[in-house]
């Protein structure tokens, strides 16, 4: 089979433990790009505002006919001038019954907006983390987003560094609002939640028919929850070594190398340059 289509995690995929692309990973995407004619598209829970650093390192920002399946799925769109082709956000009330639940939880609490995240009850670790992305985001004191009112809503975050206990908050979400939206995980760290039936999956489908690219020919690569979608509408699918257990149960090929080691640079030697390895 040949492939046309990489749709690809950036954290903990793509890039390292530093949030940098290791530079096997930029020269495989490149030469794949170049020799081969394969489109490579970060498919990120980040904002495709936000990841304008790695775009320059791979030739893609700010290009023509170049892609970002972004917010988890909430947003498509083209490079050239970070032109948004599609959205689908979540409703502000269903936003704000979703931050209020959050604040009497014991999570940060952060609302996706394409200006960046507005975080509530940061704990540094949180705040660390963004800072070390690179990531522009508002810390907020006041628990009020009613200056979101008229402002579209990618998607909102619980964070917590204890992943079962994000678990456990799922179960106690009310049903009524748990039927309007989709639910997933990432980094082990977060609860991801979007509009209902939007996630990374429903944006890769969204892009092949854009590009008349037959899903048997896209390949998606990830590690964590909120890549099930897109690895299990994508022809090929692969897992980073360090994936969860679930994600590599469901793909057809879990590489050597993890995301410190490199990953996409694996999959792309195996896959499109055919490479014995």
């Amino acid at each position: 089979m040949e492939y046309k289509l990489i749709a690809c995690d950036m954290d903990e995929t793509l890039l390292n433990n530093e949030h940098l692309c290791p530079r096997a990973n930029i020269e495989a995407i490149m030469k794949a790009s170049k020799e081969y004619g394969v489109k490579f598209v970060p498919a990120t829970g980040r904002g495709f505002a936000q990841i304008s650093k790695v775009l320059k390192e791979l030739g893609l920002d700010d290009v023509e006919d170049e892609y970002v399946i972004s917010y988890n799925g909430a947003s498509l769109s083209e490079n050239k001038g970070s032109k948004v082709l599609s959205f689908n956000g979540l409703d502000y009330d269903i936003m704000k019954e979703l931050a209020e639940f959050g604040w009497g939880k014991d999570v940060c609490v952060l609302i996706g907006t394409f200006e960046g995240p507005y975080g509530y009850d940061m704990k540094d670790n949180e705040r660390q983390r963004l800072i070390g992305q690179g990531l522009k985001f508002v810390e907020k004191k006041e628990k009020d987003v009613s200056f979101l009112k008229d402002t579209p809503i990618c998607k909102i975050l619980f964070q917590s560094e204890d992943i079962e206990y994000l678990h456990s908050l799922e179960a106690q979400i009310d049903n009524r609002l748990k039927e309007k939206v989709t639910i997933s995980y990432s980094s082990n760290r977060y609860m991801e939640i979007n509009r209902k039936g939007v996630h990374k999956g429903q944006g890769l489908k969204e892009l092949a028919k854009l590009l008349n690219i037959p899903m048997e020919q896209t390949i998606a690569i990830g590690d964590n929850y909120n890549d099930l979608s897109m690895l299990e509408v994508a022809g090929l699918s692969i897992a980073a070594n360090n994936a969860v257990d679930d994600v590599k149960e469901v793909c057809d090929y879990v590489t050597k190398a993890d995301n410190n080691e490199g990953v996409v640079a694996e999959a792309i030697r195996k896959y499109i340059f055919h490479e014995d390895i």
